[in-house]
């Protein structure tokens, strides 16, 4: 469940939210703990290291801290309600987060360690000041500044780094002086230049940029929290926008892309049975193989919801493709779409998940002779291997319209001129 990042406000459309932080404790006695489990979802959300809310709790409740950044552990000793830690990270939202002058949490931490000061600046609003350092945490922030701290932090790593090799080197006090005594200027105009507000094309499109990045990823955190049933049906509205802007056909890199945004990649192949196939399903398997192969390639979850989706189909068409099942189904067989096993596990089962019992019960007993055929062509397979390769080449599945059933044909080996090629999905 999510929450604002500033709970003072009540708007529920308010776009800038955080995970609910989720608090377990652990051990006994003097070893008791609270783990903060979600703390660097909790994080990532307000743009800060997981480490400042982490030590600031500390801060607050006089208690050591812990990080494990590896394993993504950060505790608090003692054991303390996770109510409490969410009361308490407002304070820490309202002093290291939001913008003292519109309350948005799109701000950024500077750290100068030569003047142990701590800036604040607002992609928002352009706003920037510095951060009241007498709060504890502001000492732990000065020792370890974020990832985006400023030029001079760096600079004066440098300069600490080139005064040790001096130190140690053979060259004489004035040389050491001369190396370095520059730096400190430069470190003096970077300051400037730190603080400065661009105003140049560039540099407020690249403010724009940070800011959009921003509000996506938040979006992105808000929208994996929602239920599974709003993320399919989210889904199922970018899938349909598509087809209805005409760029359906070139598509299937971008629905895959949100499919596994929304983590509903395996449901993708009964989204996309539902709006782009109907009882000409036999042309557009043809046409929309790329899109479900994205889907189905090594993936059996997705081939069972594809399986799932055709039951759908038939019963919207089931004058035009009850009778088609088996054809229809070897079909999807040969485009890679369905592996043998999924289909043979399939039909070992008659499900009413998404049809009626009396419907899955005719569409079972309509694939029986192609599921027969794929049966025997396993039973054949473990005979020696050029006896498979005769079998396969003089015996194939053919529809006959006049019987309207799958039946087994010896044929003539025909020479084809040319091999349609497979599509290598890692090529895609």
């Amino acid at each position: 469940m999510s929450v604002n990042v500033n709970r003072s406000v009540s708007d529920q459309f308010y776009r800038y939210k955080m995970p609910r932080l989720i608090a377990k404790v652990e051990g006994k006695g003097n070893g008791i703990k609270t783990v903060i489990v979600n703390m660097v979802d909790v994080a990532k959300a307000l743009n800060r290291p997981p480490t400042y809310p982490t030590k600031f709790f500390g801060c607050e409740l006089g208690a050591q801290t812990q990080f494990d950044s590896k394993n993504d552990r950060y505790i608090v000793n003692g054991s303390h309600e996770a109510n409490k830690l969410q009361d308490m990270l407002d304070g820490f939202i309202r002093k290291f987060v939001l913008c003292p002058e519109c309350d948005n949490p799109e701000t950024d931490l500077h750290i100068n360690p030569k003047k142990q000061t701590i800036g604040n600046s607002c992609k928002a609003c352009g706003y920037r000041g510095m951060l009241d350092t007498r709060h504890k945490l502001c000492t732990f922030i000065l020792k370890n500044p974020p990832e985006n701290e400023s030029g001079s932090v760096k600079k004066e790593k440098e300069k600490k780094n080139r005064k040790k090799d001096k130190e140690n080197g053979s060259g004489g006090e004035a040389a050491n002086r001369d190396d370095i005594d520059a730096p400190d200027a430069v470190d003096g105009d970077d300051d400037d230049e730190d603080w400065a507000e661009e105003t140049t094309e560039e540099a407020q499109r690249r403010r724009m940029e940070e800011i959009s990045e921003h509000a996506k990823n938040l979006t992105l955190s808000e929208d994996l929290e929602k239920t599974l049933e709003e993320r399919v049906n989210m889904f199922y509205n970018f899938v349909k926008q598509k087809k209805e802007e005409g760029v359906i056909d070139s598509a299937d890199k971008d629905i895959l892309a949100e499919a596994e945004r929304l983590d509903v990649k395996a449901m993708g192949p009964l989204i996309l049975s539902e709006l782009l196939f109907d009882q000409n399903i036999r042309e557009q398997i043809k046409k929309y193989k790329r899109h479900f192969l994205r889907f189905c390639h090594n993936n059996k979850k997705a081939q069972k919801y594809l399986l799932g989706g055709f039951e759908c189909l038939v019963k919207l068409y089931q004058i035009q493709l009850l009778p088609r099942v088996p054809i229809i189904l070897k079909d999807l067989y040969d485009a890679d779409m369905l592996e043998e096993d999924v289909i043979l596990a399939w039909a070992e089962k008659v499900s009413k998940k998404y049809v009626s019992k009396e419907l899955a019960k005719e569409i079972h007993s309509k694939a029986e002779p192609f599921v027969k055929w794929l049966k025997e062509a396993e039973e054949e397979s473990e005979g020696s291997e050029e006896e498979e390769e005769e079998d396969e080449d003089n015996v194939e599945v053919v529809y006959s319209s006049s019987a309207r059933e799958l039946k087994m044909e010896t044929v003539t080996p025909v020479k084809q001129e040319k091999e349609e090629d497979d599509i290598d999905i890692d090529a895609i």
